[in-house]
């Protein structure tokens, strides 16, 4: 099957199995291995990304259903170098064996889209679908309100 995308504005043309996974399209067609694979059951939010502005878990989702879509991965977050969500989660230390750490900044940004003043419930709210094992949340929360702080100035 011919699938046509754009991952990160960039346009793409594959042929593709229908029913492969986008986590595995963009990792392996698209050469983008910043979305990680945690669980493989949509489960842990480590692939998430964004379809057409929406948080996905890639893992979830065949790429047949991507045609004609928009889609933003870790990599398309900033344009040039880090954008101040990812810097605040290295000032803060908020990533320890990365595996969750571009499911949870999507995640983030999909909130600070919406909400550049979150509270600290509404970031742990945020991030509820987003499983970490190693930093217990408290840096990775700590790191979306600065972020959010400084959006604010």
């Amino acid at each position: 099957m011919s699938v046509k995308f754009s991952v990160n504005n960039s346009d793409y043309e594959l042929q593709v199995t229908p029913m492969k996974r986008l986590l595995d399209v963009l990792r392996e067609d698209v050469g983008l291995t910043g979305t990680k694979e945690g669980c493989g059951e949509g489960e842990c939010g480590a692939c998430s990304v964004f379809i057409n502005g929406v948080v996905v878990n890639s893992c979830l989702v065949p790429v047949c259903q991507t045609n004609g879509t928009k889609i933003t991965t870790i990599e398309g977050l900033s344009n040039n170098g880090l954008n101040q969500l990812q810097q605040a989660f290295i000032n803060y230390n908020a990533a320890q064996c990365g595996i969750c750490i571009p499911g949870m900044l999507i995640a983030a940004q999909a909130l600070l889209d919406i909400n550049p003043s979150p509270s600290r419930g509404e970031i742990r709210e945020a991030i509820a679908g987003n499983l970490c094992r190693c930093t217990g949340y408290m840096k990775i929360v700590d790191a979306i309100e600065a972020a959010a702080l400084g959006n604010r100035g």
